[in-house]
């Protein structure tokens, strides 16, 4: 092929021929010719001498592709090679890169063809300035500035070049250059603005060219964030742009431009400009687009340029108030521009685009909070002196509690008019599980929408700080909107979802008396509206709304027995209802309901014969007539709720037989069938019958804890006998079928009896109280039909739940099973290890859980550890490592978690010497691995403990022996510390060549002596980790997970100290409801 000759570098190139392979590349060419073309180009690009060709390239070429290609090879050498490049042609290179951009952009018709091409010469010559500028190419702005001067199009494409160097510099320079780097070109910016300022100035007095002065304006919206403040306010800059401001075409980088002005903030000095540009601003904009603008409709029938406007002028808006609008609180005149402004964005939140709302709700979020703080600050003492000293509108009293009732009164118009909005735009709460899909029906949801997860979070926040601001109003506007939808003049499915949104999301804001007062108006009407509605869909969206609502003022139910009780037969009701949602929406609240208000349901209230648990069991059967499987178990699940709550252990047991009188019908029948003939356990439907009943099992289980011990005990070892048999089953299924047998959906349903099994097992010792005669009733009859069962299986037939629920058993019986530990060991260990150590993806499950149990033996049964062989102890050592390697954060945690506590355990003087002879260089060396690699920063913190551990035990003296191999090393080290720390130094000098042997023995140094000191021995290896480089430029945020969540429990504690800002069911309060 003739395209092989273009890899001999030693004459220049044959242009046409690359011309024709990168053709072939991008496809004119056959599958195989481009194959051969990539293998070319590829070799090309790595080849070191490839770049001296391409200016020959680029002077002969035609092809944009080839241009590309070649400034794709000189890109790589300026990022990484540069530097070691010979002066003349680092020189030649800069010249030619400048010379070529002047001359195709010297006039308007090549630079207009050209302009891709020039675009990335632009790019190429900014990473090049990255280098050489300042200190190699002193002249760089002088002489761009005077290239500019020349023509319009080299103009424009100068401010284009200026643009791209104040991003790299200031926006993109984060992991890419060094700080000292970074520094030195902000100074240089900064120093030679002076010119730059000239020249914008000059093209936005002079020139006439609308291309030119878009340009400028763009380059100006990328320096106006850094440039110092007296280039904006002491020179004609500011006046130009607002006379640019009416103009259409430059609309909207003008205001852009001023909203980079608005979001700077420096002190008080500039204050008086500020309010003349607002004063200006607002005085042109209500000529361009009066504030009774409806902009909803403006919006929606706008082009991209109008619909960017409005956004534009929403960010102008919340970057003004954010920095300034203490200024314009100052004097009456200012303070009606204010309450325009205020007015505008009020009405731009409406506009219905995601992007508009999130910075208008980002804003309102703020406002309202610093309102609401200064509130709920005056309150205590502390808060008095919030910064309020401010001129206030003069005659009415002082101090600071005067001044801020006038501040929250001049506000209370706009707050008023924000909470419509709010009520109006609520976005959907995750409890909600009825929706209306783009056909207007309405459906289940399928899927959750983060995005409006954290909008509402968000909504909620600034509503309960409305709220808090004055309850009277939020009340009256909820109850005026409600009657509105009773009386059909503003019902529609949005309105009354966003109005019951809000209701819901302002729970715990209110004091008991009012809440009392408006939830028995909201619960009427909303029931109302139930009854006089007709259609199966409005009643869908009623009856979402009504749970939702009453599913979030728990406190409420507890108080009014009659309310609950209505509220709890109308769930029953919806229950019936077989509107997609609806009936798992009403198990939910039904759950949620009864968690908050169980003990209400086992007292006989006020004018009734029994208790409400009572009446209910005996309507069971009806009420769940038409609910799913799931539904059912749910259900179940809540009346296990209300049972638990009942204090006298004779009703207890006298509800559960009632409640399980279905289910365990049916088990004893499948069970009576079974003696007869075994096979019948083999029918698919018997198997689906078996899992149904042990699933109800599991969910009363969950919510009875130890007072489940009477139903487990009826079907326990009947319960095993099937296990056995469905394992025998699933064994013969698959020996007989090969590996697919695994997959046919009956050995899947098996399995799933099995693992239901386990997990009732699992789930009953887990909750039940901590009481010995349990665990040594439940646990010997396990041992063979569980464990043996498992070590007798084929690897795929074995339930990795069969290790979980041994590692529950261990946590909770601790030392009491002592004995049973070796058993458990014989049957998983050696068998589950040759499952997962083959490589790190297959049996994913049993993986987490077998460490799981081997962290709970080594936390509670240490002793049976120590008895171990030197071998199988050796496997333990290594599937740790093996554990801590992996990249899967759970397992490499769990490892890691496991080794601290075999490290603490084997401290004991007894053992330590044998112990860390034979593992502390391994460990070390292990963790080093991972912590210097990229893959496992979130166990960062953990790797830290564990290297901690490690030096603090060299320098305790409890070693006594030393560490180091005395047959190999012919130097005796004086001691253990010694040792460890020239071996450290050894271990990292060769694992990280790009450092220096002081900057490795200076930081070992530093670990022996930080070791004490938790906070600095981890500053002190992030610090390595930076040095070391192999850390730079990529997302560190892993490293200080623990100072983040020490900042996000802080952030919990103050929202508790705020009403209503922690949802009731979040709250873990102690049933008040005697």
């Amino acid at each position: 092929m003739d395209a092989e000759k273009l890899r001999d570098l030693s004459q220049p190139m044959d242009v046409a021929l690359l011309d024709a392979t990168v053709a072939a590349f991008y496809g004119t060419g056959s599958k195989e010719q481009r194959t051969a073309a990539d293998h070319i180009l590829r070799d090309l690009q790595t080849n070191p001498d490839m770049w001296l060709q391409v200016v020959h390239v680029l002077s002969s070429t035609q092809s944009l592709n080839t241009k590309f290609f070649a400034l794709q090879v000189l890109e790589g050498v300026i990022k990484y090679r540069w530097n070691a490049l010979p002066v003349e042609q680092r020189d030649g290179m800069k010249n030619y890169i400048s010379e070529v951009i002047v001359k195709l952009s010297s006039d308007e018709i090549s630079f207009r063809r050209e302009r891709l091409y020039v675009n990335k010469l632009n790019i190429i010559l900014v990473q090049i300035l990255k280098h050489e500028w300042p200190s190699r190419w002193r002249s760089f702005i002088p002489d761009l500035v005077a290239a500019a001067k020349t023509s319009e199009t080299i103009c424009e494409n100068c401010m284009a070049i200026l643009k791209l160097l104040s991003e790299e510099v200031f926006d993109f320079s984060r992991g890419e250059m060094t700080q000292q780097k970074i520094k030195e070109l902000k100074q240089s910016l900064n120093s030679e603005f002076q010119l730059i300022h000239e020249l914008c100035l000059y093209v936005l007095s002079a020139s006439q060219r609308a291309e030119l002065i878009r340009a400028t304006l763009a380059t100006l919206h990328a320096f106006l964030s850094w440039i110092p403040l007296g280039y904006i306010f002491e020179s004609p800059l500011l006046e130009r742009l607002l006379n640019f401001f009416h103009v259409p075409a430059y609309r909207n980088l003008t205001l852009q431009c001023l909203t980079e002005v608005a979001a700077l903030s420096f002190g008080d000095f500039y204050n008086a400009e500020y309010v003349k540009m607002y004063a200006i601003f607002m005085v042109q904009l209500q000529n361009i687009l009066p504030s009774n603008t409806n902009f909803v409709e403006a919006y929606a029938n706008g082009t991209s340029e109008e619909q960017a406007f409005i956004q534009n002028l929403a960010l102008f808006f919340t970057s003004f108030y954010k920095a300034h609008i203490r200024v314009l609180e100052s004097s009456q005149e200012n303070l009606n521009l204010l309450l325009v402004g205020l007015e505008y964005l009020i009405n731009i939140s409406y506009v219905d685009d995601t992007e508009v709302f999130k910075v208008c709700l980002d804003y309102w979020n703020s406002l309202v909070l610093e309102l609401f703080e200064a509130h709920h600050n005056l309150d205590s003492p502390a808060g008095n002196m919030m910064g309020f000293q401010m001129p206030m509108l003069s005659g009415v009293g002082e101090g600071p509690a005067s001044q801020l009732m006038q501040r929250r009164q001049l506000y209370a118009a706009p707050m008023s008019k924000l909470r419509q909005l709010m009520i109006c735009r609520m976005a959907k709460p995750e409890e909600v599980l009825i929706v209306e899909d783009e056909n207007g029906n309405i459906v289940r949801e399928t899927m959750k929408d983060n995005d409006v997860l954290v909008q509402y979070k968000i909504m909620r926040e600034t509503l309960i700080y409305l709220a808090n601001l004055d309850h009277e109003d939020t009340e009256k506007q909820m109850l005026r909107k409600l009657s509105k939808q009773l009386n059909g003049e503003d019902w529609t499915w949005n309105n009354l979802n966003t109005l019951c949104w809000a209701i819901g999301s302002i729970s715990g804001s209110m004091g008991e008396e009012q809440e009392n007062r408006f939830l028995v108006m909201v619960i009427r009407d909303l029931l109302n509206l139930c009854e006089i509605t007709k259609g199966k869909d409005n009643k869908a969206v009623i009856a979402s709304n009504i749970m939702y609502v009453v599913g979030q003022y728990p406190r409420f139910l507890r108080a009014h027995w009659k309310f609950l009780k209505t509220v709890v037969n109308k769930l029953f009701e919806f229950m019936h209802e077989t509107h997609p949602g609806v009936q798992d929406m009403a198990c939910d609240t039904f759950l949620k309901i009864v968690q908050k208000c169980k003990r209400k349901f086992v007292i006989v209230q006020v004018g009734e014969n029994e208790p409400f648990v009572s009446e209910l069991l005996t309507t069971l059967p009806a009420t769940i007539a038409d609910l799913e499987s799931h539904q059912i178990h749910s259900f179940y699940e809540s009346v296990g709720n209300m049972i638990q709550a009942e204090p006298d252990p004779d009703k207890r047991t006298e509800y559960l037989q009632r409640l399980m009188e279905l289910p365990n019908q049916k088990w004893a029948e499948i069970i009576g069938q079974a003696r007869q003939s075994v096979d019948f356990l083999k029918d698919p439907d018997v198997i689906r019958a078996v899992l149904n009943i042990l699933q109800t099992n599991t969910c009363v289980a969950s919510s009875l804890g130890t007072y489940f011990l009477t139903q487990i005990t009826l079907i326990f070892l009947d319960m095993l006998n099937v296990y056995r048999m469905y394992s025998e089953l699933i064994s013969t299924s698959i020996a007989q079928g090969g590996p697919y047998a695994s997959r046919t959906s009956i050995v899947k349903l098996l399995r799933s009896v099995k693992r239901e099994t386990l997990k009732l097992i699992e789930t009953f010792l887990d909750k039940a109280e901590d009481q010995p005669h349990i665990g040594k009733q439940f646990v010997p009859p396990m041992m063979d039909p569980v464990l043996g069962d498992y070590a007798r299986n084929l690897p795929d037939a074995r339930e990795s739940e069969v290790l979980s629920l041994f590692a529950t058993i261990i946590n909770k019986y601790k030392g009491a099973m002592l004995e049973d530990v070796p058993k458990i060991f014989e049957a998983v260990f050696q068998c589950t290890l040759e499952m997962i150590t083959k490589n790190f993806e297959d049996y994913p499950e049993h993986r987490l859980k077998f460490f799981s149990l081997l962290r709970a033996i080594a936390t509670h049964c240490f002793p049976a550890l120590i008895r171990l062989s030197s071998e199988q102890l050796k496997l333990v050592m290594d599937s740790i490592i093996w554990a801590f390697r992996h990249t899967e954060r759970n397992i490499a945690e769990t490892g890691l978690n496991l080794l601290l506590e075999m490290l603490k355990n084997f401290q004991a003087p007894e053992f330590c010497n044998q112990f860390y002879r034979t593992y502390f260089l391994t460990i070390e060396q292990e963790i080093f691995a991972v912590l210097t690699d990229t893959f496992h920063k979130p166990g960062f913190k953990l790797h830290v403990l564990v290297l901690q551990h490690l030096f603090c035990m060299v320098e305790s003296g409890l070693l006594t022996e030393p560490l180091w191999d005395v047959a190999t090393v012919p130097y005796p080290y004086p001691n253990n510390g010694m040792f460890i720390q020239e071996y450290t130094i050894k271990l990292l000098s060769t694992s990280f060549p790009n450092m220096t042997a002081a900057e490795v023995t200076q930081f070992v140094k530093g670990l022996f002596e930080s070791r004490a000191d938790l906070p600095s021995f981890k500053n002190h290896i992030r610090d390595f980790l930076v040095q070391s480089k192999e850390f730079s430029a990529q997302d560190n945020k892993d490293l200080y997970a623990e100072e983040a969540a020490a900042q996000r429990e802080r952030e919990r504690q103050r929202m508790l100290s705020i009403p209503g800002l922690i949802a009731p069911n979040e709250i873990q309060d102690e049933m008040v409801d005697s």
